[in-house]
């Protein structure tokens, strides 16, 4: 019988640390990261304005990474996956994408108080500029209101952590 790998993906408020935390854990798992951000970047290059060109091509990338992942899972190697988990649905296709090769995962949720988000958010507007249109105060209160905390109804491998828990472990 082929072991399938693990599944490891993020939920977390904007700001909250889920790619720092994805990189940190597939340096530690030996796993495969991928970045929504660095795939959309790459393939839409100066393409994304705004919040609803974001949400059009991170839709149109979906069918082609559920493939690659569920690939990378058969041959039994772990994925460490940094996009957003941060509501029901989305959540839902990671644990499809996961059931559909049979293959374990967890769902990570950093459970960060808005303050610190945005503490950590304006900490990236200085290292990152790039990133400075889009890590405002404002997106982040647009962005939140569509949060929704994972719910251990969903049937997810759920490993809560709360403000710099995460970063202790």
């Amino acid at each position: 019988m082929n072991q399938t790998g693990t599944l490891y993906f993020f939920c977390g408020k904007m700001g909250a640390g889920k790619s720092t935390k994805s990189i940190q854990l597939a340096k530690d798992k030996h796993a495969v990261l991928l970045s929504e951000d660095e795939w959309l970047s790459s393939l839409f290059p100066n393409q994304i304005k705004t919040f609803d060109d974001y949400l059009k091509f991170s839709l149109q990338i979906k069918p082609l990474v559920k493939k690659h992942v569920q690939n990378i899972l058969s041959v039994g190697t772990d994925v460490v996956m940094d996009f957003p988990a941060n509501t029901k649905k989305q959540r839902e296709w990671f644990l499809d994408m996961a059931s559909g090769v049979n293959a374990c995962h967890q769902l990570i949720y950093l459970n960060v108080k808005n303050e610190q988000c945005l503490r950590q958010i304006e900490r990236r507007r200085t290292e990152q500029p790039e990133r400075a249109p889009f890590d405002t105060e404002a997106m982040f209160f647009r962005v939140t209101k569509f949060f929704e905390a994972p719910e251990a109804s969903e049937g997810l491998n759920i490993l809560e952590l709360c403000g710099d828990e995460w970063q202790k472990g």
